[in-house]
């Protein structure tokens, strides 16, 4: 039994599925945030009850850092090489591969690394052949595993960083304990964080420049125009919207029309991807007729 039916049962909730528990709870929360006050539950940690909440059915492919983004290392790389990849990304855990980022065999953590470089003498550097010896173990998830359900799992196991592979055993992304935690407590900043990039920008007159990553969601509430569509269901970035209506990566300065009257030029890409997008949506009149 789910710890949601536990609580019910307890509760003296009648039975129904997760989602409506859930709900339900956010109800009483609600209902009942004065007297939470009075139970010392700051207005954080009532905040962290509603996010625990809400991300009961959250899914792993939705928060995990895409292949595309991630920084990793071949575990045949010289020690040398692996700092300089650490003091490039500035991430304190990077995984490790053998030959192809398909080919994961674990990770390395930026303070085991500087415990072998302080551990050798003067005259030794650190070996290639010793990265191995400081690799760490990662977990390997299906990208359908519920965030929530990760957590659990890396804790137990206590392994911070996770693999998301596909049905073919390709790696479609990575997840960190720290993203996890994120989801529950809000963003941790720390002294490597930078600032985030603005995803998009608006040029006036129903112009707008934006980034590939930028979730579809995001843009319909900017632009107020819904841009869903049941043959783009497992689409979630404006990137991945634009490669499904073209069928393949635009070229530069190719322009791709959505049947709402939403224009999408490819502004930056990559032969793999596309990067940046100048998005005209349709005049004013044209959206008050509609």
């Amino acid at each position: 039994m789910s710890a949601w039916r536990t609580i019910a049962r307890k509760l003296g909730l009648s039975r129904g599925n997760e989602t409506g528990l859930r709900e339900a709870f956010e109800g009483i929360i609600e209902r009942h945030r004065d007297e939470l006050g009075t139970l010392s539950l700051g207005p954080d940690e009532i905040k962290m009850l509603f996010n625990i909440l809400k991300n009961g059915d959250l899914r792993i492919c939705d928060i995990m850092v895409p292949r595309v983004d991630v920084v990793a290392v071949d575990i045949e790389e010289s020690f040398d090489a692996i700092l300089k990849v650490f003091a490039q990304a500035a991430h304190s855990r990077l995984p490790l591969f053998r030959g192809s980022l398909d080919e994961v065999v674990g990770m390395v953590h930026v303070k085991d690394a500087l415990t072998l470089l302080h551990g050798n003498g003067a005259d030794e550097g650190p070996g290639q052949s010793r990265v191995a010896d400081i690799q760490r173990p990662v977990l390997f998830v299906a990208p359908s595993m519920r965030a929530m359900d990760l957590l659990t799992k890396m804790r137990a196991n206590r392994i911070h960083m996770a693999i998301i592979v596909d049905e073919y055993g390709g790696t479609d992304g990575l997840v960190t304990i720290e993203d996890l935690v994120e989801q529950i407590v809000g963003d941790i900043e720390d002294e490597h964080d930078t600032e985030e990039p603005v995803l998009i920008r608006s040029l006036g007159e129903g112009k707008f420049d934006a980034d590939a990553r930028l979730s579809l969601e995001d843009l319909e509430e900017t632009i107020d125009i819904d841009l869903t569509d049941e043959r783009w269901e497992d689409v979630d970035t404006v990137g991945g919207l634009v490669f499904s209506l073209a069928g393949r990566v635009p070229q530069i300065g190719e322009r791709i029309k959505h049947e709402s009257g939403v224009r999408f030029e490819v502004v930056d890409a990559e032969p793999r991807r596309i990067l940046r997008l100048r998005i005209f949506t349709p005049k004013p009149a044209a959206l008050r007729n509609a």
